[in-house]
């Protein structure tokens, strides 16, 4: 196993109770995994859900299954909460496809509902849209570049892949990769420079 890392250290924290550590492993991880998220759902999910909202729903499932989760590698708990996410939206593609009984559903705790979860984000709500916008502008930047340059960026720099990893998945040598990583990274970069004032 590599060296720990600080998510390491704070999923060791988060298992022995200290929820501050699991908030913060979950916000550093938020931006990420929001991106990864809106990748994941087809243009029409994208129309009926909320990517924060589904963010929300791989945190709370993330929080009450923690204690399944093993610590491999730097990214295993990104690649973790990953997989969380696709069964949310699959999930969330099912209700939307489907009527459902309102009772099937976990809100989070509300006046109306005090025994319900507290959400996974408490933070004011200036500070929710700073990041939101974020997000957007990141979203904005990866939507122009080519669907290989993108993929490429999502595999190699939000995901978190390895370069064999991700040979093994395009079916492409590592030598091609790395010079697919260089140029989408390349044009990414350009994009955000020509978006300053």
């Amino acid at each position: 196993m590599e060296p720990p890392t600080s998510t390491f250290t704070l999923l060791e924290k988060a298992k022995a109770g200290d929820e501050e550590a699991l908030s913060q492993a979950f916000e550093e991880h938020r931006r990420r995994l929001a991106v990864l998220i809106h990748f994941k759902l087809s243009p029409r999910a994208r129309e009926l859900s909320e990517v924060e909202d589904l963010v929300q729903e791989t945190y709370l499932r993330a929080f009450r299954d923690l204690h399944a989760f093993t610590y491999q590698t730097p990214g295993s708990f990104l690649r973790w909460l990953s997989s969380i996410a696709d069964h949310v939206i699959i999930d969330r593609v099912r209700y939307q496809n489907r009527d459902r009984r309102a009772a099937e559903e976990v809100p989070f705790r509300s006046p109306s509902n005090p025994a319900g979860p507290e959400p996974a984000d408490t933070k004011t709500p200036s500070r929710l849209f700073a990041q939101q916008e974020a997000v957007e502008r990141l979203l904005s930047r990866l939507n122009a570049l080519p669907e290989d340059y993108r993929q490429a960026i999502l595999m190699a720099k939000i995901e978190g892949l390895s370069t064999g990893e991700m040979a093994e998945r395009l079916g492409k040598s590592r030598e091609a990769v790395s010079l697919l990583v260089y140029r989408a990274v390349k044009r990414f970069r350009s994009l955000g420079e020509s978006a300053e004032p």
